[in-house]
């Protein structure tokens, strides 16, 4: 190369990486957590353009959004707000369903597999978006007026107390060889009941009692069998089914579709151009992702969008600094300024800190880099559905 080419070539490189390390500076903030002031790391967004609005999304109809308050139960706000929008998809109903409803099933099941585990078997707030789709295969679901879990006047979420009296519960329990799984679960339905109240068996609905089931099968008519989970991982084949391998996948479902990190972020932006939404699941504690501006990005201090790839991916995912901590629901999707942006409803705390509350605008790179699973219904992936029986059959 030509000196004077060469030359020509390391300014455009430099004035390149220079304009997106302006647009995406690292920058330390504090904010106060309870009576603590605490310095985070964060990046300036100011020169980044992006959508801002929720008019500049195509969008898939959606509940407006709530707080999940002081919970870790993301998986079940995300996915009762995706199974809400397929209700509406499927019959042109509008119904608002019962969070808590689900979450109190949901700990029964993972106290049962504790017992009969013998201690052996996670036990924590968090789940996956399939859990809710085995909940409500098992227990049916209710409407929300029928059964809030709020009760002795409070107005929001605090599951602390209850987490505590569970796992000390079942700490007792290992500790002292209780696995008498009837007494057991028995004590673990007091304290639910205690603090979320005993779901009902039976609800009125439009003059009609039904029971829980009677109601997601017959007034709903979800059609379970129809949604499907998806991620990527190098961790086992691409094209096969397996077990998403995180704590909260704490009944090892094998049920997940592996597929290449393309194949993977098409099925989120084609189901969403066609239409559906998609409950996604993955990261979210990144300095990237800013609540006050209702923005997620990578910025370029941590990895060039050009070089998110199926192993930078997978690095994270292995070290830890992809984790599935989060639960959203992706409801919009728009094309703008040389990206994909996607608009996620989010029932997170830091969600509620910029002007969009209770959404937040996802860019490309951060849902190739730090989304790692998903669940839509087959329709809405029926292309990639069709690839994968492909290579299944062709495999020897």
């Amino acid at each position: 190369m030509k000196k004077g080419i060469r030359f020509a070539a390391l300014l455009g490189i430099t004035i390149a990486f220079g304009t997106a390390a302006a647009q995406d500076r690292a920058v330390y903030k504090t904010r106060k957590v309870g009576e603590q002031e605490r310095t985070y790391l964060t990046i300036e967004t100011e020169g980044i353009r992006y959508p801002k609005t929720l008019d500049e999304f195509q969008t898939v109809w959606h509940n407006p959004p709530v707080r999940q308050d002081t919970t870790g139960t993301c998986w079940a706000f995300s996915t009762i707000s995706f199974l809400e929008s397929e209700v509406k998809r499927l019959t042109g109903k509008t119904v608002r369903l019962s969070e808590m409803y689900i979450v109190y099933w949901e700990y029964v099941e993972k106290a049962r597999r504790f017992i009969r585990e013998k201690g052996d078997s996670e036990f924590g707030e968090g789940s996956e978006q399939n859990a809710v789709i085995e909940r409500i295969r098992q227990y049916g679901c209710v409407p929300l007026e029928t059964y809030t879990g709020l009760i002795g006047g409070r107005t929001a979420h605090n599951h602390g107390p209850l987490f505590r009296e569970l796992r000390s519960f079942l700490t007792y329990c290992r500790e002292n060889g209780y696995w008498d799984e009837d007494k057991a679960l028995s004590y673990v339905k007091l304290i639910l009941n205690k603090h979320l109240g005993e779901p009902p068996s039976t609800i009125q609905v439009e003059g009609r009692v039904m029971t829980p089931l009677e109601y997601a099968r017959d007034y709903l008519r979800l059609p379970l069998d129809d949604y499907v989970a998806i991620m990527s991982t190098t961790s086992i084949p691409f094209w096969t089914q397996g077990e998403y391998k995180v704590p909260d996948n704490w009944w090892h479902s094998k049920e997940y579709y592996n597929v290449p990190l393309q194949d993977f972020y098409e099925g989120i932006r084609r189901a969403l151009l066609a239409g559906y939404s998609v409950a996604l699941g993955g990261d979210v504690s990144e300095p990237g992702k800013v609540g006050e501006a209702d923005l997620a990005v990578i910025p370029s201090f941590d990895i060039p969008s050009q070089f998110i790839n199926q192993d930078a991916r997978e690095f994270r995912f292995n070290n830890h600094t992809s984790t599935d901590d989060h639960g959203i629901h992706c409801v919009g999707y728009a094309r703008k300024y040389g990206h994909d942006w996607f608009l996620i409803k989010d029932s997170g705390r830091s969600a509620y800190d910029g002007n969009l509350k209770g959404y937040y605008i996802f860019r490309d790179d951060y849902v190739k880099l730090k989304m790692l699973t998903y669940l839509v219904h087959k329709d809405g992936v029926a292309w990639l559905l069709e690839k994968f029986r492909q290579h299944q059959t062709s495999s020897p």
